[in-house]
C-alpha cells in the first residue's frame, strides 16, 4: 500500500471546496448540482465525481472555471466515487446539510477555502481517501481580543449569538 498527499488546487484560495464520497456517479453528479442550486439562489458551483467504471471523472456545473477546478482536483485524487464541489457565492455551511442528506452521499471529508490536502491510500485495487488536512496546524488558544473580533465578524455576516 502507498500513501500520497494530494494538494487541492484553489486559485488564490477564493473558492469554497467540498470533498466527499458517494456512489452511483452517473446519477449523483447531476443530482448534487441540482441540490446545490436549490439550496442557495445565485450560487456558482461545479460538481466533479469519479466513477469506478468506466474509470473517468464526470463533471457538471454553471461556471466553466469552477468546472475545470473541480474536475482537475477530482482526477488528481483519483479515488472512485469521490466528489469535489467548488462554489462561489456560498459557504460550505450554506450547503453541507443538503449535501450530507443526499441519499447517495456516504461521507463529507472537508468543506473549506483554506489550503487543503487530501490523504490518499493506493492499493492494487484502487485509491481511497483516508481524510483531509484543512488549513495549518494551530498553536495557541484565542485571547479575549480575538474572541471579540470573531464575534463581531460573526454578527457582521448576519448571524446572532443568543
Amino acid at each position: 500500500m502507498k500513501l500520497e498527499k494530494v494538494e487541492i488546487e484553489n486559485p488564490d484560495l477564493k473558492y469554497q471546496i467540498i470533498v466527499g464520497q458517494g456512489n452511483f456517479a452517473i446519477f449523483t453528479t447531476d443530482d448534487l448540482y441540482s441540490t446545490l442550486i436549490k439550496a442557495v439562489p445565485g450560487i456558482k458551483c461545479a460538481v466533479a465525481m469519479n466513477e469506478a467504471v468506466p474509470k473517468l471523472t464526470r463533471v457538471t456545473g454553471n461556471d466553466e472555471e469552477l468546472k475545470e477546478i473541480a474536475a482537475k482536483n477530482a482526477l488528481k485524487i483519483g479515488a472512485s466515487h469521490v466528489f469535489v464541489i467548488v462554489t462561489s457565492n456560498a459557504f460550505p455551511m450554506n450547503v453541507l446539510n443538503a449535501i450530507k442528506s443526499h441519499p447517495a452521499v456516504c461521507n463529507v471529508f472537508v468543506g473549506s477555502a483554506n489550503p487543503i490536502e487530501i490523504i490518499v491510500a493506493e492499493t492494487e485495487l484502487g485509491r481511497a481517501v483516508l481524510g483531509a488536512v484543512d488549513g495549518t496546524a494551530v498553536n495557541r488558544i484565542e485571547n479575549e481580543e480575538e474572541k471579540k473580533e470573531r464575534r463581531e465578524l460573526y454578527q457582521k455576516l448576519g448571524y446572532r449569538l443568543d
